[in-house]
């Protein structure tokens, strides 16, 4: 017995089965292409919100203010001394030496806010700093949606809806098919 017996059965079919589907027309277009003439052509149009994005853009003048960095230690070292001088007049003992250190610790302390807040001051500067952003105007305008088509072929007037305008004439596709 032949092995491909079974395939050449289903092929069989599958030629069977279309042969049929033409017969009946499923399959097969007897379509050509032609031309028509374009009667009239109306536009449609339709009211339409645009938006129209714009950059602006300025120049600001922008004030700085930094503070300025003393490069001596002077007024915390002073303070220091001062704090522990004034700590040493306090407590006796092991009391005293632990009032000295905190007097001089506070001391430095205070000196150096000090220093930070009056002595020295602030560096002041200006600079010019463009800006932008973006503003939306919008507006309304009629446009242009479609094309309603009349069109004339072999005698009879047909219409149709079209994205653009066709100009004198249109491409149509013609089938033939039997009626009984």
């Amino acid at each position: 017995m032949n092995k491909s017996l079974p395939g050449i059965a289903v092929m069989a079919v599958a030629v069977f089965a279309s042969g049929a589907a033409v017969a009946e027309g499923r399959f097969r277009s007897d379509a050509y292409y032609g031309h028509a003439r374009v009667v009239h052509v109306d536009p449609i149009t339709e009211i339409v919100r645009v938006d129209d994005p714009r950059e602006i853009c300025w120049t600001e003048s922008v004030t700085h203010r930094s503070p300025r960095r003393p490069a001596s230690a002077t007024p915390e070292i002073v303070g220091g001394i001062i704090g522990g001088v004034v700590g040493n007049q306090f407590g006796s003992g092991r009391g005293k030496g632990v009032a000295t250190v905190a007097g001089a610790l506070l001391g430095g302390s205070i000196a150096h806010d000090y220093k930070k807040r009056r002595a020295y001051g602030h560096d002041v500067y200006t600079e010019p700093v463009e800006r932008c952003e973006i503003r939306h105007d919008y507006y309304e305008e009629e446009r242009v949606v479609g094309y309603d088509v009349q069109y004339r072929y072999n005698g009879r007037i047909y219409h149709t809806r079209m994205d653009r305008d066709p100009g004198p004439r249109v491409r149509v596709r013609v089938n033939v098919a039997v009626v009984e």
